[in-house]
Parts: C-alpha cells; structure tokens; sequence
C-alpha cells in the first residue's frame, strides 16, 4: 500500500510519516490554500524527504509549465496538476520540464477515468469537492474506480481507512486533512496513526 501524507510545511511531520511507513509527502502551492507552503517551507520538506520518500508538489492554481518549473527548481521528484482545469496539453507542456506528473481529479467532474489518458504516471481521485476533505461515496467508487494505477483521498481518517482500502482496493491512499488539528496544522499522532492502518488493511 502507497501511503502519500500531503499538506506538508514542517520537516519534523516528514519524518514522522517515513517512520510510519509513508511512500510519499505532498506540499501544497496553491495561492487560495490553508496549506500553502513558502518556498523555503517546501525546500524544507524536500530535504527532510530526500532520498527517503518521493515528494511531490501539489497545485491547481498554477499554469502547468510554471508548475513544472517550480518543481523542479525545488528538488521535488513528481509534480501532481490538481482538478479539471488541466487539460491534456498542460500535462504535456508539464512533462516536458519534469518526467513524472499525477493528475488529481474528480468522478463528479470526470465520470469516465482512464489511468494515462492525459500522460499522467498516476491518478488521484478525490471527494466530488477536491481538497475539501469531503467523503467520496464508497459503493459508487468502487463501482466506477479506473483499473490501473491510482491513489484514492477525500475525506480519509485514520478511523476510516482501512474500510475504505477494503472497499474499493486502492494502489494508494493520500490524506491531508484527516491528519489535522486545524486547516492546515498537521498532528504527528494522526500521520503515524493513518499509516498504520492503511498498511494494516
């Protein structure tokens, strides 16, 4: 199971998520975001993570290239383009600066999901509200999730987890929210908790 713990400013929570058993760290660059990191929060993270995870900048308010520019200007291995706003041509001007990018998306905004089908290494899919932490609704996704490689989030807990990797049986899960005190304040506890029961699963 590929944990991915995002939302990440502060390198004390990247080694809490490695230790837990976490395969990746996400931050966040989006302008409109409580969890909007600085650069030299996002340098931070990366550093912490190097060599010991795959970090990956998340954005949705960005143009693709510059996006990819950033990332690659920070050290980050994946950039992941987050909601329907990327079309095919970003993900190509994207990956023509930086050979690994994800596509974040929606069944609500995308009903039919095809892994790859805009270049992307990975899918994510997420709530009908990206990033809002929102709980997807586990029968239809399962009835609709894309075969392939792909991370489910939205709305996960450590306390739901597990039923959900159960449910629909996931390559990845990704947590943001659920792992917070507060928008944008990470909890320790929680990252070592929702690693452990998606393993677990």
């Amino acid at each position: 199971m590929y944990v991915k713990i995002c939302g990440l400013r502060e390198p004390e929570h990247v080694d809490v998520a490695v230790e837990a058993g976490a395969r990746a760290v996400g931050v966040v660059m989006n302008e409109t975001s409580s969890r909007r990191a600085t650069d030299t929060e996002a340098a931070a993270v990366v550093s912490a993570a190097a060599g010991r995870v795959d970090t990956v900048l998340v954005v949705n308010d960005m143009p693709a290239a510059d996006a990819a520019q950033t990332a690659r200007r920070l050290g980050f291995d994946i950039l992941q383009l987050h909601g329907p706003a990327y079309g095919r041509a970003d993900f190509v001007a994207a990956l023509s600066v930086l050979p690994r990018v994800w596509r974040a998306t929606s069944l609500a905004t995308a009903p039919s999901l095809q892994v790859g089908a805009h270049g992307e290494e990975i899918l994510l899919l997420d709530s009908p509200s990206p990033g809002s932490g929102e709980r997807w609704d586990s029968s239809s996704l399962a009835a609709d999730a894309p075969a392939g490689t792909w991370l489910l989030a939205g709305g996960l807990t450590p306390g739901n987890v597990a039923d959900a990797v159960r449910a629909v049986q996931p390559w990845g899960v990704d947590v943001s929210s659920g792992v917070e005190t507060a928008p944008g304040l990470k909890d320790g506890d929680l990252i070592s908790a929702f690693v452990r029961a998606a393993l677990q699963a």
